[in-house]
């Protein structure tokens, strides 16, 4: 891995394959079609992960409530995919039990669920981290001592899984960067070249330095998620759009506010929505919403009205912790890429298909809408063998055969027999605590003793930045040098979770990061007050809820 000044240098003029987004879909397509042999540059107008990728509910499940729609064949798919991330990156995706509680009146009998989880357990070919059981009241109350007893019939206690969002599309880059895919983020796509009617490249500009450049591709992937239209457009300014967005809101408060050990399903007490509360560490955090959303996927945010809409369904499954707004530290909202249906339809936002489809345009654009994170590799390999039959069509060799993702680890697998954690200690040369070492094995995986050993050649870079999450010095040299981190954002928002879990939002680190960062990226001062101007900005806007 290198940074990004480095990838700017190794960076050629023609590939085989051009992927516009470096989201999860992105990042997957372009680790897939390197694995066949194929030369990939992979873009992003922004950061790794900076979208949907980073803003979504982190979890990797199957879809529960996809079956009640009788999607046995997303269902199916998702389950396995599940059980090959858990064994592809298992410092990554962590099994995570779930109780669905079942109060008199609500929409599904008790025994209409135990069916459903049968079938669940069933279409995973009862390969699930545990297969269920369902509790009684007595057993609930055991488990969930805050959740609402009043009324409850009992509760199907399931496994699904979860996940740092930001970090496995990290880690699935890292691993196509090892296999020869180039990277540039913060750059811009702002047209498309063609040749005897067809695409046949892109041309782009630097958000940092505001460069253009022209790169030539025999195909290209536009994967750029909530973006994708405005690509699509510049292939075809009449093109009717491909997606109908909606935006998830999610809140985070302490974990002594709402304490749980597991996630706890909810359905709105207004519309019924499904909602989760998920333990989060010394955190605990809640979603999703399910809305319509036209704006600008940078600019999404919560509203006060889709916070008290989360903290009414709390208060009614948990009356007794009585989250306030006070509670809430910070929050997160996203947009879902979801594939238009048609007007006919007439489809709710929460009715909106999660499948995935694949188009190419008149002109050999290959474009990739909708889908779910936990289906991203599965979809990848889709989309590269529809670009291998452009490849084909257009009299160029196409690459190889689908390559063995299934069983190919991605990054930080921990393949020692040892504690992870004694040997982190070990690499910083006993400079740092095991709670860091463990926090940073929670991170990295293996990579951890790569970030130990940097404290070890300098102590002061095992200085603390943030309590929740641990996090130190030397995480900053490592975004910046080994995970193509630019920006402040990048640091405090992608490459680790301050943003999200810190009291202050990093806020109070903030000056100790932006020093390190001018000193590693050679930033003079103006751009280091541009860099904590934008990440104040970007703070700013996720507490905008409290001024509605």
């Amino acid at each position: 891995m290198s940074s990004r000044q480095e990838m700017q240098k190794a960076v050629g003029d023609d590939y085989d394959v051009i992927v516009v987004g470096a989201g999860i879909n992105g990042a997957g397509i372009a680790r897939d079609a390197a694995l066949r042999g194929l030369r990939v540059l992979m873009l992003d107008r922004d950061d790794i992960a900076f979208g949907t990728s980073s803003r979504s509910s982190k979890l990797i499940h199957g879809g529960l409530r996809y079956l009640e729609q009788y999607k046995f064949g997303l269902v199916m798919e998702s389950v396995t995919e599940r059980g090959l991330l858990l064994r592809q990156a298992p410092h990554l995706i962590k099994a995570l039990p779930f109780i669905f509680p079942v109060y008199h009146g609500g929409p599904q009998p008790l025994w209409l669920l135990r069916l459903g989880m049968l079938a669940y357990d069933a279409l995973s070919g009862f390969r699930s981290p545990k297969l269920h059981r369902v509790l009684s009241p007595v057993g609930c109350a055991l488990a969930e001592p805050a959740l609402r007893t009043s009324g409850l019939q009992g509760a199907p206690r399931y496994f699904d899984a979860a996940t740092d969002d930001a970090r496995l599309t990290l880690a699935t880059v890292i691993d196509g960067i090892a296999a020869g895919v180039h990277v540039l983020t913060w750059t811009r796509v702002c047209g498309l070249c063609h040749a005897q009617g067809q695409v046949c490249g892109v041309e782009v500009e630097d958000s940092i330095d505001g460069s253009r450049r022209v790169f030539k591709a025999h195909v290209v992937i536009n994967a750029a998620g909530p973006w994708l239209d405005e690509i699509c457009r510049l292939d075809a300014p009449e093109m009717p759009p491909l997606l109908r967005c909606t935006k998830g809101i999610h809140i985070v408060v302490r974990k002594e506010r709402l304490p749980l050990s597991n996630a706890v399903v909810c359905l709105h007490p207004e519309d019924g929505r499904v909602l989760f509360a998920i333990p989060w560490g010394d955190r605990t955090y809640c979603g999703t919403t399910d809305t319509d959303d036209s704006g600008r996927p940078e600019e999404v945010r919560a509203t006060r009205a889709d916070v008290q809409y989360m903290l009414a369904a709390m208060a009614n499954y948990f009356p007794g912790c009585q989250l306030e707004e006070a509670d809430v530290l910070s929050t997160w909202a996203g947009l879902r890429p979801l594939v238009a249906p048609s007007p006919a339809e007439r489809l709710s936002a929460s009715q909106v298909s999660r499948e995935h489809s694949i188009v190419v345009s008149s002109r050999g654009l290959v474009t990739v809408a909708g889908g779910k994170l936990t289906t991203y590799r599965k979809m990848a390999a889709e989309v590269v063998d529809k670009a291998q039959g452009v490849l084909r069509q257009r009299g160029y060799v196409a690459g190889g055969k689908r390559p063995p993702t299934k069983k190919r680890p991605l990054p930080g697998r921990w393949e020692g027999s040892g504690d992870p954690v004694v040997a982190v200690v070990q690499a910083s040369q006993g400079r740092m605590t095991r709670d860091v070492a463990r926090g940073l094995v929670e991170v990295y995986g293996a990579g951890a003793t790569g970030v130990a050993e940097r404290v070890a050649r300098d102590a002061s870079l095992g200085a603390l930045l943030s309590a929740s999450p641990a996090t130190i010095l030397a995480q900053v040299d490592h975004a910046v040098e080994a995970e193509l981190a630019a920006t402040l954002c990048d640091f405090f928002v992608r490459r680790t979770q301050i943003f999200f879990r810190d009291v202050h939002q990093g806020l109070e680190a903030l000056p100790v990061v932006a020093e390190r960062m001018q000193k590693i990226c050679g930033w003079d001062d103006a751009r280091r007050r541009h860099e904590e101007a934008r990440y104040r900005a970007e703070v700013a806007r996720s507490r905008q809820w409290r001024e509605d």
